[in-house]
C-alpha cells in the first residue's frame, strides 16, 4: 500500500538546499511507494501548524520547474528556528505531529537541514518508534558550516566556499590599486568550525597571496603574534587582506565578540563584530589604513556563484535518502563518504542520526599550521574539489530567475 511523503526544509539558507529538495521530491516521484508528496511551509514549526503544500501538482510533469528550483538560493519551502523539548518532558509536539502523520496518511518524513535540524530527526525517529507509528524520519543534510559529522562535507559548503574565495580574490584586487599600507578585514561565518574562513585560501593564484592570514576558531587567537605577523608583512607588502572566522576566541576560550553573553533559542552565544574588533587593534597598534568587511549573509545564498559539484552532489544526497527510507531505514541521516582526491569521487551512504545530532565536526588541528596563522595544502586538497564547475539559472531582463512557493 502506497504512503505519502512530507518534506521540510529548516535552519539558514544555502545555494542548494533547494536542490536537495528537487532530488527529494525527484526520489519521490520516482518510488513506487509514494503518492503525494507535501512540503511543510516554514519547518517543523508551520508543520505543527498544520501548513502543508501539495507538491505533485507543481513538479509532476513539469520539470522545468525542478531544474528552476535547483537553481533557487534560500529555502522554497521556508524555514524556522524551532528546538523541540525532551519529548520525555513535554511530549505536546510530538503528539500533534503523530496526529498529523496518520491524518495526511505520511510514511516518510525528510528534513532538511543543519545540525539543530538532526536533532529534531533524531528525537522524532525515536518517538515515533516507541508509538509504533510507521513512519520512515530521514535527515537530508545542508549548512554552510560543513560541520555534520559522517559527512565529508555538507550541501551548500562548496557553493559558499566559492563564493567566499571568489569575493577574497576580487577584494585583493580593489586594495592591490593604492600604494600605501593597507590591511583589510574579512570576517567570515563560523562559530566554533572554521571551514568557511578557511575556503578563502582558494583565493591565492600566482600573482596574488591573499589571504596573507587567516585565523579559525580551532586555535586560540593570541593578539600579540598577530600585531607582529602583521608588522612583519608590512615590512615587505604594501597590502595585507585576513579571513578571519567570527568565532575565533582566546587563550581563556572567550569569544572575542560575544554580546554581553546573550545567547540565541539554542543556547548558542550571539556574535557580532569580530573584524571591527581587529580593526580596532591594527589602529592602535599600528596605525595604518584598516577597513574591515563582514560577508555576512552574502555568503548564504549567492546562487550566482554555485558550484556546479554543490549543487549535483545536493540532488543526490536527496534522492538518496528516499532511497534509504524505500529500503525501510528510519533515524538516519543521507551522506557521502569521499573514495578520492584525484580523480575526486563520493559515494553515498548513511549516518546514524544518534551519531550526528549535537556533534560537531572542526578542522584537524594539522590542517592549520603551527602557529595557527594559516591552513595548509591538505586543507586546499580537501576544498578544491567542491568549488568546480559553474551552475547559472537562466535569465530574463537581466535577472536570474528563481522559483517562489505559491502563497497560502
Amino acid at each position: 500500500m502506497m504512503k505519502n511523503c512530507l518534506i521540510a526544509q529548516s535552519g539558514g539558507p544555502t545555494v542548494a538546499i533547494n536542490a536537495s529538495l528537487s532530488g527529494v521530491i525527484r526520489g519521490a516521484m520516482a518510488s513506487n511507494q509514494i503518492d503525494r508528496i507535501y512540503g511543510g511551509r516554514n519547518g517543523i514549526q508551520g508543520i505543527l501548524e498544520e501548513r502543508l503544500l501539495l507538491l505533485n501538482p507543481i513538479f509532476e510533469n513539469h520539470e522545468e520547474n525542478l531544474v528552476k528550483l535547483e537553481h533557487t538560493p534560500a529555502m522554497y519551502l521556508g524555514s524556522c528556528r524551532y528546538k523541540m523539548k525532551d519529548y520525555k518532558e513535554d511530549s505536546t509536539d510530538y503528539d500533534k505531529l503523530c496526529a498529523l502523520f496518520e491524518k495526511y496518511e505520511i510514511g516518510f518524513f525528510f528534513y532538511i537541514g543543519g545540525n539543530d535540524s538532526m536533532d529534531t530527526v533524531a528525537k522524532l525517529s525515536v518517538y515515533t518508534r516507541e508509538q509504533g507509528l510507521d513512519v520512515k524520519v530521514i535527515g537530508i543534510p545542508k549548512t554552510i558550516d560543513n560541520d555534520l559529522t559522517m559527512i565529508d562535507h555538507t550541501p551548500g559548503f562548496g557553493s559558499a566556499a566559492k563564493f567566499i574565495s571568489t569575493a577574497m580574490l576580487e577584494m585583493a584586487h580593489d586594495t592591490y590599486i593604492y600604494n600605501i599600507d593597507t590591511v583589510l578585514i574579512v570576517e567570515i561565518m563560523g562559530r566554533n568550525a572554521g571551514w568557511l574562513t578557511a575556503a578563502a585560501s582558494l583565493a591565492r593564484n600566482e600573482y596574488s597571496e591573499a589571504p596573507h592570514l587567516i585565523y579559525l576558531p580551532e586555535v586560540a587567537f593570541d593578539k600579540d603574534a598577530f600585531v607582529a605577523k602583521l608588522r612583519e608583512l608590512l615590512k615587505k607588502k604594501h597590502h595585507i587582506l585576513v579571513a578571519v572566522s567570527e568565532g575565533i576566541k582566546d587563550a581563556d576560550g572567550n569569544y572575542l565578540s560575544a554580546q554581553g553573553g546573550k545567547v540565541d533559542q539554542f543556547g548558542h552565544v550571539m556574535l557580532s563584530g569580530t573584524g571591527e574588533v581587529l580593526k580596532g587593534i591594527v589602529q592602535e597598534e599600528i596605525g595604518c589604513k584598516v577597513r574591515s568587511v563582514e560577508l555576512n549573509v552574502l555568503q548564504r545564498a549567492a546562487a550566482h556563484m554555485a558550484s556546479a559539484a554543490d549543487i549535483a552532489e545536493s540532488i543526490r544526497l536527496g534522492e538518496n535518502g528516499v532511497r534509504l527510507a524505500n529500503e525501510g531505514r528510519t533515524g538516519v541521516m543521507s551522506t557521502l563518504i569521499r573514495v578520492s582526491d584525484e580523480p575526486y569521487e563520493v559515494r553515498y551512504d548513511e549516518g546514524d542520526i544518534a551519531q550526528i545530532a549535537n556533534q560537531e565536526k572542526k578542522i584537524p588541528r594539522e590542517w592549520i599550521t603551527q602557529d595557527g596563522s594559516d591552513v595548509t595544502e591538505e586543507m586546499e586538497r580537501y576544498l578544491r574539489p567542491l568549488i568546480q564547475g559553474e551552475h547559472l539559472a537562466s535569465y530574463e531582463n537581466g535577472m536570474p530567475q528563481f522559483l517562489f512557493a505559491p502563497e497560502e
